[in-house]
């Protein structure tokens, strides 16, 4: 999953693209609310986690614009500014979830989880599971029919996504989008060395080739 990270303090900023590049998402991170305002109109995030008091624009107005102009990826505020009424005020401004600083990094993965479930549907699950698998995200492994199966960084990330996106049609590229950060060449090819590692592990069926076209996660297997 790719995330942007919009936070003006170095030193945090440092230290939260480190801790999420360990959970397995690709983060870009800006510190200038007009940079974050294009760019998170423009680029496939999945999420995004914007500090409210930034230069250049305040991270408000910019998620304002962002909602005004129907961009629908879940936003996670991240500020100092702790009272009531600026809670209201962002939450009013299309905001998804509000996390006060300080906190604690495993409160942040929590609720980062528990967007991305709820952006696909899957709000009612204390963990993401999909066609018969349990994906443990704080351990980076998977459980099939009582069998836990180790996962690579690489394809605890793929089958993540998949898993999020059960049944659907996705192409190489956009895997590839969602995958890699922007400062990452992005190879197809590897893509597919994951994808049958993870056919290796957990069937062949449990991902289906559309020739051409990408791959769709089916959950069939052994």
């Amino acid at each position: 999953m790719r995330l942007l990270l919009v936070e003006d303090h170095v030193p945090l900023a440092d230290e939260l693209t480190t801790g999420l590049g360990r959970q397995g998402y690709a983060v870009d991170w800006l510190a200038d609310g007009r940079d974050a305002l294009h760019q998170g109109a423009s680029e496939p995030y999945d999420l995004i986690i914007l500090d409210l008091g930034l230069p250049g624009k305040p991270g408000l107005e910019v998620l304002k614009e962002w909602r005004a102009g129907g961009l629908a990826t879940p936003v996670l505020i991240l500020t100092a500014r702790g009272s009531w009424a600026e809670r209201i005020d962002g939450l009013k401004a299309g905001a998804d979830d509000y996390l006060t600083k300080p906190f604690h990094p495993e409160e942040l993965a929590l609720r980062i989880q528990a967007l991305l479930r709820r952006a696909h549907g899957l709000a009612n699950q204390p963990q993401l599971e999909a066609a018969g698998l349990q994906l443990d995200e704080a351990r980076q492994c998977v459980t099939r029919n009582g069998e836990e199966v180790q996962l690579t960084a690489a394809e605890f990330r793929l089958l993540r996504y998949f898993m999020l996106h059960p049944g659907q049609l996705l192409s190489k590229s956009h895997l590839a989008e969602h995958l890699y950060d922007g400062e990452t060449e992005r190879d197809s090819n590897v893509i597919e060395v994951h994808v049958n590692h993870l056919r290796r592990k957990l069937g062949r069926e449990v991902i289906e080739t559309r020739r051409g076209q990408g791959y769709r996660f089916t959950g069939e297997g052994r």
